[in-house]
């Protein structure tokens, strides 16, 4: 994964995902964490894949998808 990969992230990245976002990944947080665990910053979408905010996740590498490339932003 690379800066500005569109990521689908659900429950199978972290239980406080009941319901699933779509997010572009801004950049990848390399402190330490538990093993399998990442922090990622990402910009949130709405359904037209336009941010809507910005947030630090902390989530389960092998949970974390790539989304389809949808809208391109402005």
């Amino acid at each position: 994964m690379k800066p500005g990969d569109l990521l689908l992230i659900t429950r199978a990245a972290s239980v406080q995902f009941i319901r699933p976002i779509r997010c572009r990944l801004i950049r990848i947080d390399a402190r330490p964490t538990y093993d399998g665990w990442v922090w990622r910053d990402v910009y949130q979408l709405d359904a037209r894949d336009r941010a809507v905010a910005r947030r630090s996740i902390f989530v389960q590498r092998a949970g974390v998808r790539q989304a389809g490339q949808g809208h391109q932003p402005p």
